[in-house]
Formats: C-alpha cells, structure tokens, sequence
C-alpha cells in the first residue's frame, strides 16, 4: 500500500466519521490525488463512506450503519451538544435544552430532526402532547461521543449559525 494509503486509513482509524474536505485538509492531499486513494481503498474495504446531508464520512469498516450515521450526525458542534446535554440532564423539554444551549428553537428543531432521523434522539408525547426529548440508545451513544471531536471549520459553521439565531431572535 502506498504511503498517503497508509496515512489516510490511518486518519480514518483515529478520526471516525472524518469528511472528505476536513480529510484533504488533515493530510494536505490535493482534492483528485484524495479522490484516487479514496477509491482504492474503498475498492480494498479498508475504508467505507457513509453519505448523509451534504458531505461523505469515511470509516473503517468494523462501524455499523447506525454507528456511521450517529457519528456523522454528532460530528456537527451543535447536534453533539445536544445529545451531551441529554446525557447530562436527562429527557427534557425542547424549550429547556434551547435555553440551556443559548441557540434558536428552530436551530434546535432543525438539528433534533437528523438527531431522530438517525435513531439518536426520540421525541416522546405526553397525553397533553407535550414534547419530551431523550437518547433512544443513552450507552451505545455515550460510547459513541467519546470517538468524535467536530473539526475547527465545522466548529466556527455552528457558531456562526447560533450568532445569526441571536441576532435576528433580538
């Protein structure tokens, strides 16, 4: 196996769920060069891609489908502060989770939505109908969040969404 072979799987072991850009950026691999290794090792099974909401996630291959969807999903700064708080406080109302992470309803909405597409996040109903939020599976995505750390672009993405929530909310 060629050397940027070997420093690219090597990447992918160490940060599941890696974007192609972040990727390319990691390693400086020019975007066709990354492309050519991609393939070859996708063709090999030493990596697989997962895509979901506008980017492809790579891992190695012992990750589940519901492990790479969960992982892409809480790579984003956001949706991952979520489900921390989620596992810190409990179930809880969207209105107190909101709060508690200074962003939008809406931003809120629009995060829990992939959150639950993905099996991550349950939305439970009372019998006034009443919106609970809770982790539908608390172990396996505590296990989860311990392999994932969102990367500085996607970091300062978030952050200026929640600074665009604040001003038009004002």
């Amino acid at each position: 196996m060629s050397h940027h072979r070997d420093r690219i799987v090597s990447h992918v072991d160490t940060h599941p769920g890696v974007h192609f850009n972040e990727l390319g950026r990691e390693l400086d691999l020019a975007t066709g060069q990354l492309q050519y290794h991609l393939g070859e090792l996708r063709r090999a099974d030493r990596v697989v891609a997962e895509s979901l909401y506008g980017r492809t996630h790579y891992y190695t291959p012992e990750y589940d489908e519901w492990e790479r969807t969960a992982v892409a999903v809480v790579r984003r700064e956001t949706a991952r502060d979520v489900v921390l708080y989620l596992v810190e406080s409990g179930p809880s109302s969207p209105t107190a989770v909101a709060d508690a992470l200074d962003i939008a309803r809406s931003t809120l909405e629009w995060h829990v939505g992939h959150l639950h597409e993905q099996a991550l996040v349950e939305k439970r109903r009372d019998e006034r109908g009443r919106v609970t939020l809770a982790l539908a599976a608390p172990e396996e995505t505590a296990a989860l969040l311990r392999l994932v750390e969102p990367s500085v672009p996607d970091r300062l993405l978030d952050r200026f969404t929640r600074l665009v929530d604040n001003l038009v909310s004002e």
